[in-house]
């Protein structure tokens, strides 16, 4: 994940970079109003009012070293969706408590939140219900499995009579391509579950929480999970391999705990549009390939704010491939795996929100 981080005064600052230095895999972009020092590179801003309406829709996360109720005021104009806003956190400014704000399931605020506090040695506090009754609810879980859960009110149903202690089943769509991955997910968080098709899960007598490709679905009780899409950014050496790539990427996805099947788009600059490795391994996959001009990948690196290298921009035009072509290839994308370097290859994973 991209985390944008605030912080005001001195000590907030020091919690801020202890943060920057110490959770990985995420990208941790410090933001320190203009004239304050920090030993670390720091982005600046002049209103912190301006700079979380900038961020709020480039980054995955925000988290605020500062008192809740300055949050929640910076916050509160940009809200749209449970589904697309941002995580938002919010941490005292010498790093004992780390609360999670907004989008703690779909947007994996909680799951920021815990390895947000353990990188800080502090208390983690979650308040949704089902987290603290010990219950994972159907939108956490699609979060940590990349689906997208819908129709929108069926998430607070469902998770209501989780909380009601009644009963809703988990059904995987028979038709769908990856469904052994996901049958084994549920069986490793002991959920059980049943195949069916389409049509039996549209007349189901209970509420019952669908895994399926076909996102057209609606009955009174029918929650859908829907895949999301994985894009992988990728640039390699010129004259790289199809293995070696693979390879790359093989790693890239298990690091998310994710296969080399659930990808559903390669993204590169367009120099690459000829890279004959490159075209083998979106061929074997089965999946499109698509290529992005510098000019292209500039405006996105721009609209995000993302990490440029120089060595990079002076070869093709633009600082930025893995992350930037990723992200031209969706409305709004939520990185799953930062620009990540192997030996002659970088991955970037994105989800498509």
């Amino acid at each position: 994940m991209r985390c944008a981080v605030f912080a005001v005064t001195s000590r907030g600052v020091e919690s801020a970079i202890h943060l920057k230095e110490g959770i990985t895999p995420d990208t941790v972009d410090i933001f320190l109003k203009a004239g304050r020092e920090a030993t670390v590179p720091v982005k600046r801003f002049s209103r912190l009012a301006d700079a979380v309406a900038e961020t709020f829709q480039q980054y995955d996360a925000l988290i605020f070293f500062m008192a809740t109720g300055i949050a929640v005021r910076m916050i509160a104009p940009h809200l749209k969706s449970k589904l697309t806003d941002p995580a938002v956190l919010v941490a005292d400014e010498q790093g004992r408590h780390v609360i999670s704000l907004l989008s703690g399931h779909v947007g994996s605020g909680n799951d920021l939140t815990r390895r947000v506090a353990a990188c800080l040695s502090a208390e983690p506090i979650v308040t949704t219900a089902t987290d603290v009754n010990g219950l994972l609810a159907p939108d956490a879980l699609a979060a940590e499995l990349g689906l997208r859960p819908e129709p929108k009110p069926m998430i607070q149903r469902m998770n209501g009579a989780l909380l009601e202690k009644k009963p809703i089943a988990y059904a995987v769509d028979e038709a769908l391509s990856r469904r052994d991955f996901f049958e084994a997910a549920l069986r490793k968080r002991d959920i059980p579950f049943v195949r069916m098709s389409a049509v039996e899960a549209l007349v189901a007598k209970e509420l019952t929480v669908f895994i399926t490709a076909d996102n057209g679905l609606r009955s009174e009780n029918l929650l859908c999970l829907v895949p999301r899409r994985l894009i992988a950014g990728m640039g390699c050496r010129r004259g790289i391999s199809k293995d070696t790539l693979q390879a790359a990427l093989s790693d890239a996805c298990e690091q998310i705990g994710q296969e080399l099947s659930a990808i559903s788009m390669i993204a590169s600059a367009s120099v690459k549009k000829d890279e004959a490795g490159l075209l083998a391994l979106a061929s074997e996959l089965g999946v499109e390939v698509r290529f992005f001009e510098s000019e292209t990948l500039q405006k996105k690196i721009e609209a995000y704010g993302l990490e440029e290298s120089p060595f990079v921009r002076r070869q093709i035009g633009a600082g930025n491939v893995c992350e930037a072509a990723a992200l031209c290839c969706v409305e709004q994308g939520r990185i799953a795996l930062p620009k990540t370097k192997w030996e002659k290859a970088t991955v970037a994973l994105v989800w498509e929100k």
